[in-house]
């Protein structure tokens, strides 16, 4: 049976001044439900996620959108009647919690933001969505993740249970301590993701993607910023339009490639393959020393330390041949700069 939340507002005019500071506008309490799946959604507001052994509740948070300091009670109960769907209530184990305008928004200078904190178990699926807020989720591990805003940033941690996908059409996502299968974009920010097992898609239009301690097919694209990477196990593939790549501690299989910047590699471990390209700056590759691979290197110019055990053709443009009797294939050109490859 579904129960409707009944907004009882408070006689006393809380402003909203006294709202951020850590007073919610209403709240409503699931303590003792049982809650498997949490749908969130608002248009104008932020929204943060808590998963864990806090009784289950649902705070809400009203401003006005155009950062005016004052509100009274009597003046947001009048526009939220008015001009709001406001609907925190629970069907059977799913919990929502959503505020939408009852019409389209002529005037965003006259409009409320509403924002959510909720907490609820840990073996929850949520599905969230703000059309202008950040998203902060932690402690989801129940099944299907799906967070979704149009401008704000996403943070992520301890997620996982099923496939996560997190998406900001403008906003940073980082991401921290997950696990399973995960595809993150967004159109113009950053993207960080650390101590994270599964596999993983990363793909931003302009910005810098971050690794660190990554177990997992990680794959990892922007089309103009800097990727930089430590501690990647399984496989990792990077691509940029125009950055620098930064790699270091791997031990993965790794194709990577830039059509601009740099590129500078430190594997600690081979994986199955190495596939390094750059179209117009330099490679710089350290791989560990003794191990039987096939080897081609094609740059304006090759450097490396000394060759053991090898067999095949070198001059300083291009080296094709086996080295320990051959084995795991280590290929990588730069187009118009040079190579440096250091065996260890």
């Amino acid at each position: 049976m579904k129960k409707y939340l009944i907004l009882l507002f408070n006689l006393f005019a809380y402003t909203i001044y006294a709202q951020d500071s850590q007073t919610p506008y209403t709240t409503k309490s699931f303590d003792g439900k049982s809650i498997s799946q949490l749908k969130v959604e608002t248009s104008g507001g932020n929204i943060t996620v808590t998963g864990g052994n806090t009784p289950s509740r649902v705070d809400v948070y009203v401003r006005p959108a155009n950062g005016k300091k004052t509100l009274s009670s009597d003046e947001i109960q009048r526009k939220l009647s008015s001009e709001y769907d406001l609907d925190v209530s629970l069907t059977g184990n799913k919990l929502v919690a959503i505020a939408r305008p009852k019409n389209k928004v002529r005037d965003w200078n006259t409009t409320l933001s509403i924002s959510f904190v909720v907490f609820v178990p840990q073996n929850v699926a949520g599905d969230l969505a703000t059309s202008g807020g950040n998203i902060k989720v932690d402690g989801l591990t129940g099944g299907k993740q799906d967070f979704t805003t149009s401008g704000g940033n996403l943070d992520l941690k301890n997620v996982g249970g099923g496939k996560v996908k997190g998406t900001t059409s403008g906003g940073n996502i980082t991401v921290a301590h997950a696990r399973d299968n995960m595809e993150l974009t967004t159109s113009g920010g950053n993207i960080a993701a650390e101590d994270c097992n599964g596999d993983m898609k990363l793909s931003t239009s302009g910005g810098t993607i971050t690794l660190g301690q990554l177990n997992g097919d990680i794959k990892a694209i922007t089309s103009g910023g800097n990727i930089k990477g430590r501690t990647v196990q399984g496989a990792l593939d990077a691509h940029t339009s125009g950055g620098n790549v930064q790699l270091s501690d791997l031990s993965c299989s790794l194709e990577t490639s830039t059509s601009g910047g740099n590129i500078d590699v430190e594997i600690k471990t081979l994986g199955k393959f190495v596939k390094i390209s750059n179209s117009g700056g330099n490679v710089d590759v350290t791989i560990p020393g003794g191990k039987g691979i096939d080897l081609k290197l094609q740059a304006d110019k090759i450097k490396t330390s000394a060759l053991q055990n090898f067999t095949g053709e070198a001059n300083e443009r291009e080296i094709t041949g086996t080295m320990h009797g051959g084995g795991i294939p280590v290929n990588i050109k730069a187009s118009s700069g040079r190579v440096n490859l250091v065996l260890r």
